[in-house]
């Protein structure tokens, strides 16, 4: 994706942070690998399915610095940004540039209601379509499309046929240059079905699962 990195801003900048935990990765194509969670409170969106309404409201403010400090206490290469909506946060900008700069494998998991545009072009952008079945399908802000680029993913996350289709449509009508996710909202859409679907249309999709929840459960931090 173009872009630089955001000079304008400190390191000093205060972000407000849900949680900071070390899993291993349950989505995107790092899948399985262990990684470190920076998740950034508050979200303008409100998805039937979302798992993680405790983000919505409250958190700590730290310095980019202090997240600096307790990521790399895990000792891992893989870092991934997340939310809510961590781009709602003007900070994530720099934030994102001190994690590639120090360093990491950076991914950002950002639901298409900001702009990515002038993202740090390191950032492994995991950008997520938003479908009928989620409730926020207005909120798509479809320009992202065009400031992708190999480094990134698109994803969808599916909560019945009609998502399907309606995605499978979507591929169709646009120029998709990244890999595609496909994911089943979790104990709403049965990951064969979806499965037998894309197979029997040759979609050339990655169908995937939440890894973490099927290691850990749904206990939030995992």
């Amino acid at each position: 994706m173009a872009g630089e990195p955001n000079k304008r801003h400190s390191t000093a900048a205060l972000l407000k942070v849900t949680e900071i935990f070390h899993s291993i990765q349950g989505e995107s194509l790092s899948v399985g690998c262990p990684t470190v969670f920076v998740r950034l409170t508050g979200c303008p969106m409100r998805c039937t399915y979302c798992d993680t309404t405790y983000a919505f409201t409250g958190g700590n403010k730290l310095s980019i610095d202090e997240i600096l400090v307790k990521v790399a206490k895990y000792r891992t290469p893989y870092v991934t940004v997340t939310g809510g909506e961590p781009l709602a946060q003007r900070a994530c900008w720099p934030l994102l540039d001190a994690l590639v700069e120090a360093g990491y494998k950076v991914s950002l998991e950002t639901g298409n209601a900001v702009s990515i545009e002038n993202l740090n072009s390191n950032v492994s952008v995991v950008l997520d379509i938003k479908t009928p079945g989620s409730g926020e399908e207005p909120a798509n802000v479809y320009k992202n499309l065009e400031w992708l680029d190999a480094n990134d993913q698109l994803k969808f996350v599916l909560c019945d046929e009609d998502d399907y289709q309606w995605s499978r449509a979507f591929l169709n009508q646009h120029n998709i240059v990244v890999p595609v996710l496909f994911s089943p909202v979790w104990g709403q859409l049965d990951i064969t079905n979806l499965s037998t679907w894309v197979l029997r249309d040759r979609l050339p999709v990655r169908v995937q699962t939440q890894l973490h929840k099927l290691i850990w459960g749904e206990e939030p931090g995992h």
